[in-house]
């Protein structure tokens, strides 16, 4: 961070800016099977110097991750599920604990941060959401500057998912459609993510995301018909429906690794993405704008079948991996029909 961003941080964080002493935020944690990439998660958070209260929810980890928090983190409250209830499930679990207080009479936090197990907080990123939130009476939500574990910056400002944003997903710039969308306007990007003030957006990455209670009192938790992805656009797009505006403010900063649970099981989760997807077209969008999709996406599965024989023929994948990618492209084939 250049000497410039630093004093905008330090400048945002002062007690002139946010009643540090009256100001509590709730962090919200979801972990499967990301035992230390959890570890320096919340090892980060400890650098905050606003008092946190931070729920950790494990969707049935079976790598030592309840262990290690109730070892390491005596100050985090842990809850055990006794199934995978999904991103959106196992936050609004830690949401709802965070909102009915910790004790009777506890008063809920002024902010709630939605935060990705796989990320580190880098010093001056929570205040600085904060304080924007505290500073901007009617902003809803906030994001971060991601970046990447090499320090590059990480794509973490988005545009509402549109039919030409699913062809480029499906039909990357570059191998079949212009190379120069990749990264544009049309590809759903701000271009404002290569300069350091704050700007609105209509959604961030869920890898972290700052809201208001009363913003989930007004608009709701996240959606649990979606198991993983989109939840977070389909909950952004309430908030901006009901009147509240989303920023990026980059001179907070999160480190993200990024698919640390989903590449676990990645032909499932190529499934769930493209089933979610549909899913926000259809609730969102209407009948005819979710049929134009579900095309779109038949065509571009078509086409990953066509390129998965072609690999296993020219020897880049094997048998195992063969068969995983078609059954993925099968049923997302199948998905698409529905």
């Amino acid at each position: 961070m250049g000497r410039d961003a630093h004093h905008k941080l330090r400048a945002a964080v002062s007690p002139a800016t946010i009643r540090a002493a009256m100001l509590c935020v709730g962090v919200a944690i979801v972990s499967y099977n990301t035992r230390e990439l959890l570890r320096a998660c919340l090892e980060s958070l400890r650098a905050c110097t606003l008092p946190l209260r931070v729920v950790v929810v494990d969707n049935a980890s079976r790598d030592g991750s309840p262990a290690m928090v109730r070892e390491s983190f005596p100050e985090v409250e842990l809850i055990e599920s006794a199934s995978n209830l999904g991103f959106a499930g196992g936050t609004n679990r830690a949401l709802r604990a965070l909102l009915a207080g910790a004790a009777p009479g506890d008063r809920p936090p002024a902010f709630l941060l939605m935060l990705n197990s796989d990320t580190v907080v880098q010093p001056g990123a929570i205040e600085a959401l904060a304080a924007f939130l505290e500073a901007h009476p009617r902003v809803g939500a906030v994001g971060p500057r991601l970046l990447n574990p090499d320090g590059s910056t990480q794509a973490a400002a988005f545009r509402f998912p549109t039919l030409a944003m699913t062809a480029l997903d499906l039909f990357p710039p570059g191998e079949v459609l212009p190379g120069r969308l990749y990264g544009s306007w049309w590809h759903g990007r701000y271009p404002q993510e290569r300069g350091d003030e704050p700007f609105p957006i209509d959604h961030p990455l869920g890898a972290c995301i700052m809201t208001r209670p009363e913003v989930l009192a007004q608009v709701g938790l996240l959606d649990e018909g979606y198991f993983m992805y989109a939840e977070e656009v389909d909950w952004c797009l309430r908030v901006r429906r009901a009147g509240w505006a989303i920023w990026q403010v980059p001179q907070a900063r999160v480190t993200h690794v990024g698919g640390a649970s989903t590449s676990q099981v990645r032909a499932r989760m190529l499934v769930a993405l493209y089933a979610s997807r549909l899913r926000f077209f259809r609730l969102h969008y209407g009948v005819a704008a979710a049929r134009r999709h579900a095309r779109l996406i038949t065509a571009g599965a078509l086409r990953w079948t066509l390129l998965a024989w072609r690999d296993y023929a020219r020897g880049r994948i094997g048998r195992e991996e063969l068969r995983a990618r078609l059954w993925a492209y099968g049923a997302i084939l199948q998905n698409a029909r529905c």
